[in-house]
């Protein structure tokens, strides 16, 4: 149990959720490779860290990309024991009929797409490995399981991830890869900041909803990467007690 020693990857870790995740984690004194775009920030992540955080820069939506951000990760640890699958992407709140072709693929080929370049190269690595195995965390979303009004391509997307999430437990049993998939409600980060002022309800009303500090996010994916590969927490849901989930529509 625990992470101290574990080699972890974060996608999307130069901010919000991703970024809490890779500092907690580091400072529990895992080896952090932490995945995103965004150079500087990224950095910047590794220069706050109180423990270990590499920074590789990574487009996870380019096959070749993700190739080499795994290639990086054996060279200079070889091996992988945990990866968080958490970059993800939004669109504005749009009506069905109203949502652009653009804006589907742009949403879809982050949260899906790229969740799946993402997993097939770190269930490749722990395939091969010596000792085999390791551990695959999916960031899903409260709407893999209940829609917001004009999110479809958010939603459809993440009710992908969560296929994604049952087929790689199953696949991946028989070479000891566990994998499970974090829904995580209103977390207070830049993409969850709308949450504050009010947002629309399937009744129509616009209503504030109540948010969790993202600490909470990230002392939940250090519990789930601690886990002894004989256990998994398949589905975990974390999110602010009052948030409107359950009965939400």
């Amino acid at each position: 149990m625990g992470v101290e020693g574990k080699i972890i990857c974060v996608t999307g870790a130069s901010q919000g959720i991703g970024k809490a995740c890779a500092l907690t984690l580091a400072k529990h004194g895992a080896k952090v490779v932490a995945a995103a775009r965004g150079e500087d920030k990224l950095q910047a992540v590794a220069d706050a860290a109180e423990g270990s955080i590499l920074p590789v820069r990574c487009d996870v939506t380019g096959e070749a990309s993700v190739n080499a951000l795994f290639a990086r990760i054996k060279s200079e640890y070889g091996r992988l024991d945990v990866i968080f699958n958490n970059a993800g992407a939004n669109a504005p709140g749009t009506n069905f009929g109203d949502v652009s072709y653009d804006d589907w693929r742009r949403v879809v080929g982050v949260n899906l797409d790229a969740c799946f370049l993402v997993a097939r190269g770190a269930y490749r690595m722990m395939r091969d490995q010596d000792p085999r195995g390791g551990r695959i965390i999916n960031n899903g979303s409260i709407s893999a399981h209940a829609p917001r009004p004009g999110s479809v391509a958010y939603t459809a997307s993440k009710h992908g991830v969560s296929g994604l999430t049952k087929t790689i437990s199953l696949d991946g049993r028989k070479h000891d890869i566990a994998c499970s998939q974090i829904d995580i409600g209103n977390a207070q980060t830049d993409m969850a900041a709308r949450m504050a002022t009010g947002v629309p309800q399937a009744n129509g009303e616009i209503a504030i909803e109540p948010l969790m500090d993202v600490q909470v996010v990230a002392d939940t994916i250090v519990y789930m990467a601690g886990l002894d590969l004989s256990a998994n927490a398949q589905f975990l849901t974390v999110m602010a007690t009052k948030m409107p989930f359950v009965g939400r529509g």
